[in-house]
């Protein structure tokens, strides 16, 4: 299987696995679907953090603090037992319990390990059925610690229904269409309508790394050649040496002769032991 490693920023990024004989639109399209599915559970894994200490979120209009709704205005704030006040105001307070909330903590940790660029590391491979069953996985919690359902206003709930659930966030730019999106491998793009090997050669054991971008964005930027802590740690050497020659400069010709290199009666002193003698106030 030709195995594609998808870049998403320096540090991020995936394992794809394909044939070289299929099409690629079909690659596209599959990988599209990866790349959409991490974005919204990483944007799940959010929400469900959120959920496990405040609880479900406010209809709109009731949002705000808690304490400051109930000081100046009156009004009536529902508190269960297991209540826990959101400082932004935007969630009830009303989290689903410790032990419901340790679940959906272990299915976030499930879950990022999973979107973790680790897995690079690891030579693994994502593919549709693994995200898929992690969404299931959350689904399953989230309905186990509110089995009457969550607000259809609610973050977690619009997520968990689909990618239309982003509208309106940061993350719904980062969507790709698998109809339009353009895949690039070395600033040439993946033409439609030709398969793999086309494009790669017709062995089964290619590797190469790729790039998602979206229609009209051109090729992708080529990435630094040093990482960035490369880079710092590149800028603080030459520093550095750039300190200890500006002092080499200012040092006067003469200052070797306080060096202990430089005494001529080294060896003497050393012959009898009085190389720790020091005379009172004298520094060398």
């Amino acid at each position: 299987m030709v195995v594609i490693s998808i870049k998403s920023g320096q540090d991020n990024g995936f394992l794809y696995e394909a044939s070289v004989q299929d099409k690629n639109e079909d690659l596209i399209a599959g990988l599209v679907d990866v790349w959409n599915m991490r974005i919204r559970l990483n944007m799940l894994v959010g929400g469900i953090r959120e959920l496990a200490k405040y609880g479900p979120m406010k209809p709109k209009e009731d949002q705000g603090i808690d304490s400051i709704k109930e000081q100046y205005e009156g009004a009536a704030v529902e508190k269960s037992s297991t209540y826990n006040p959101d400082p932004s105001g935007v969630r009830t307070g009303n989290g689903p319990g410790i032990q419901l909330a340790e679940t959906l903590e272990r299915v976030c940790k499930d879950v990022e390990d999973v979107l973790s660029p680790n897995l690079v590391k690891q030579r693994v491979a994502i593919s549709m059925e693994m995200l898929n069953d992690k969404l299931a996985n959350c689904r399953g919690a989230v309905m186990m610690s509110y089995p009457m359902g969550l607000p259809a206003w609610d973050p977690v709930a619009l997520c968990l229904e689909g990618e239309d659930g982003l509208d309106g966030t940061q993350a719904s730019g980062e969507l790709l269409d698998p109809s339009t999106a353009q895949l690039w491998v070395a600033s040439k793009d993946f033409q439609r309508g030709d398969r793999i090997g086309d494009r790669l050669g017709w062995n089964e054991k290619t590797k190469v790394v790729a790039k998602l971008q979206k229609p009209g964005s051109g090729p992708p930027a080529r990435e630094p050649s040093v990482s960035e802590e490369e880079r710092k740690a590149m800028m603080a050497h030459y520093f550095k040496k750039q300190e200890e020659m500006k002092s080499l400069a200012e040092a006067s010709d003469d200052d070797y002769l306080t060096s202990a290199w430089a005494d001529p009666k080294a060896l003497q002193k050393s012959l009898r032991g009085q190389t720790s003698i020091k005379a009172p106030g004298l520094k060398l």
